[in-house]
């Protein structure tokens, strides 16, 4: 028995190739927010847990950036609050999906820090960071976002 693919004006015979080529079509249809969705989500819970990790026993994050994390130009104390404060606040607004590239330029910027300063040997996790945080900072957080309730509003505004 001969399967058949639907096409637009006429049936065709469904090869392999054919099948693999509209599974490939029908993949490029998945809309960018359904993807967005489980990047924001994967990147927030690593630096959440991060942060919730550093919170839980200040005094040992101190201790660890003043012996491990040793930065350059920025004294232990401050890059502790910075970084915590960082990793608290843009894991919920990626979540949310406010201000959600400003939030992934800032973690970018850390993931940097950590690999050049802190990890450089952990560059195979980093890299994976990088590119999911690229990829919301050059596309945003999609249609299921505030950002884009924002930007509807700020666009109907600047056409009245």
């Amino acid at each position: 028995m001969t399967h058949f693919l639907r096409t637009s004006d006429h049936s065709v015979p469904a090869t392999p190739a054919r099948i693999f080529l509209r599974l490939i079509q029908q993949l490029e249809r998945v809309p960018y927010w359904l993807l967005a969705i489980p990047l924001r989500l994967a990147i927030a819970t690593v630096f959440w847990a991060s942060a919730t990790a550093k919170l839980a026993n200040w005094d040992a994050a101190l201790y660890l950036f003043q012996t491990d994390y040793k930065l350059p130009f920025v004294p232990p104390e401050v890059a502790a609050y910075l970084g915590t404060s960082i990793e608290l606040c843009a894991p919920v607004l990626l979540v949310l999906g406010l201000a959600t590239r400003p939030a992934a330029l800032a973690l970018l910027g850390m993931t940097a820090v950590i690999e050049i300063f802190v990890y450089p040997q952990a560059w195979p996790t980093h890299i994976q960071w990088f590119a999911m945080l690229l990829v919301l900072l050059c596309r945003g957080a999609g249609a299921l976002s505030l950002d884009h309730l924002l930007q509807r509003f700020w666009a109907r505004r600047a056409d009245t």
